[in-house]
C-alpha cells in the first residue's frame, strides 16, 4: 500500500512539473508570435521616404518592436528579454530576412537582401544565459531542478503584387478606376517638380494624421500630385486624365461611384476574366478608358478622403481618348485622396493624391519586376 501511495505521489508530482513546463512553452510561443508579428509590420516602407526599398531604418524599427513585444508578453508571469541581434546572426533572437514564398512553411529565409526583407523570425528563450531557466518542483528529488526552453515564430508580409482577386474575407477589392501615368508617379517619388499644361505639381500641402485619420493643410514630407485634371508632359493623349473600366465596358457614373465607395466587386472581376492581372509575358494589363472624372463623383471622393486605396499606373500614353482609349497598366500603387474640387473653373478643379500604405487581401505577389508600391498583405505567421 505504501509503495502504491509513493508511486501515485510520484506521478502527481511528475504531472505538476509537466503541466508547468506546458504553461511555460505556451507562454514562450505566445511571446514569440506577438513579437514576430509586431516586428514584421515595421517592414512596411513609410511613404514619407517615397521609396519602396527596405532600408536599415525599417529593419532597426523591426528589431526594436520585437524586443518591446517580447517584453510585454510575460512568460510564467515574468518579463522576458530578447537580444535585438543587430548583426543579424541566423542563430540570434531576432532575424530579419527575405522569403521568396512565405506561403510555404518550409521556405528558407535569405538574410543577404536587405532591400527585399519581408520576414522576421523571433526566438524567446528561458535559459541560464537569457531570462533564467524554467524552475521545476518535484523533479528536484531526481536531481533535475530546472529546464531550458525556447519558442520560435516567423512572420511575413507580401508586397510587389501583379495580380488581384476578391479577398478571401468576402470584402470588395479597394482598387479605384482612376489611372495615373508612370512618368508623373516616378517623378513624384523622386522628389522632382512635375510640370504639365495645368502648371506645377508635386507639392507638399496636405499632411495626414494617422491618429485621427484626417487630412489638413500643412506639410508632412509626403508630396502630392494632381490625379485630375493635370496631364503629364509625356502624356500626349487628348483630353484630361480619365477613368478606366474595371468591369464591364462603359461603366456608368453609378458604377464608378460604387467602386469609389466600396471597391471592385466579384461581378466586376468576372467581366474581365476573374482577376486584375498584369500579364507576365507582356508586362501590362489592357484596360479601356472611360469618360473621365466628373462633378457627379465629388461627394463620393470626399467621403473617402484620407482613406488608403489602390490605383493603376499606365505606361506609355493611352491610345485613343474617352471610352475609346486603351491604357496599358504596368503597376499598382497605394494612395490616399487629400483634396477634391470638381466644380467651378477648370483651373480650380483638382483631385489630389499622395502615396499611402495600403493593406489588402487578394493580392498575388510577383516577387520579381516591380509591379506595385506601398501595397501590402496583412502580416501572418508562417511558422
Amino acid at each position: 500500500m505504501a509503495v502504491m501511495m509513493a508511486f501515485m505521489l510520484t506521478m502527481v508530482a511528475f504531472a505538476v512539473d509537466v503541466g508547468f513546463m506546458h504553461c511555460a512553452k505556451a507562454d514562450l510561443q505566445r511571446s514569440a508570435d506577438a513579437a514576430a508579428i509586431a516586428a514584421c509590420w515595421e517592414l512596411r516602407k513609410a511613404p514619407s521616404s517615397l521609396s519602396s526599398n527596405i532600408t536599415s531604418t525599417e529593419v532597426t524599427s523591426a528589431r526594436t518592436q520585437a524586443v518591446s513585444y517580447a517584453g510585454l508578453n510575460k512568460v510564467l508571469n515574468a518579463t522576458t528579454a530578447i537580444n535585438s541581434n543587430s548583426s543579424n546572426s541566423t542563430s540570434g533572437d531576432v532575424v530579419v530576412g527575405y522569403m521568396s514564398n512565405p506561403s510555404s512553411p518550409s521556405c528558407t529565409m535569405d538574410t543577404s537582401q536587405l532591400s527585399k526583407d519581408n520576414a522576421v523570425q523571433v526566438t524567446v528563450r528561458r535559459s541560464s544565459a537569457e531570462n533564467g531557466t524554467v524552475p521545476l518542483f518535484f523533479a528536484k528529488v531526481l536531481g533535475h531542478s530546472s529546464e531550458t526552453m525556447s519558442a520560435t515564430a516567423t512572420a511575413a508580409i507580401l508586397s510587389n503584387f501583379n495580380s488581384f482577386k476578391m479577398p478571401s474575407d468576402g470584402s470588395d477589392l479597394g482598387i479605384l478606376p482612376f489611372a495615373l501615368d508612370k512618368y508623373t508617379w516616378d517623378q513624384l517619388l523622386a522628389g522632382t517638380q512635375v510640370s504639365g499644361p495645368d502648371g506645377g505639381t508635386g507639392y507638399d500641402s496636405w499632411p495626414y494624421n494617422s491618429s485621427t485619420g484626417t487630412v489638413s493643410s500643412g506639410s508632412d514630407g509626403v508630396r502630392e500630385v494632381n490625379l485630375y485634371p493635370h496631364k503629364s508632359i509625356n502624356d500626349t493623349a487628348p483630353g484630361n486624365r480619365g477613368t478606366v473600366d474595371i468591369g464591364s465596358s462603359g461603366n456608368s457614373t453609378s458604377d464608378i461611384k460604387r467602386q469609389i465607395l466600396n471597391g471592385v466587386s466579384q461581378s466586376d472581376l468576372d467581366a474581365i476574366g476573374g482577376s486584375i492581372t498584369i500579364d507576365p509575358s507582356t508586362g501590362y494589363l489592357s484596360l479601356n478608358g472611360d469618360t473621365g472624372i466628373s462633378a457627379g463623383v465629388k461627394a463620393d471622393l470626399i467621403s473617402i478622403k484620407g482613406k488608403p486605396r489602390i490605383i493603376p499606373i499606365y505606361n506609355p500614353a493611352p491610345t485613343g481618348s474617352g471610352n475609346n482609349a486603351v491604357y496599358k497598366i504596368v503597376e499598382f500603387v497605394g494612395i490616399r485622396f487629400v483634396d477634391v474640387q470638381l466644380t467651378g473653373k477648370m483651373n480650380a478643379k483638382h483631385v489630389t493624391i499622395q502615396p499611402a500604405d495600403v493593406t489588402t487581401l487578394g493580392g498575388k505577389s510577383n516577387g520579381g519586376t516591380t509591379t506595385s508600391q506601398f501595397i501590402y498583405s496583412p502580416v501572418w505567421l508562417v511558422r
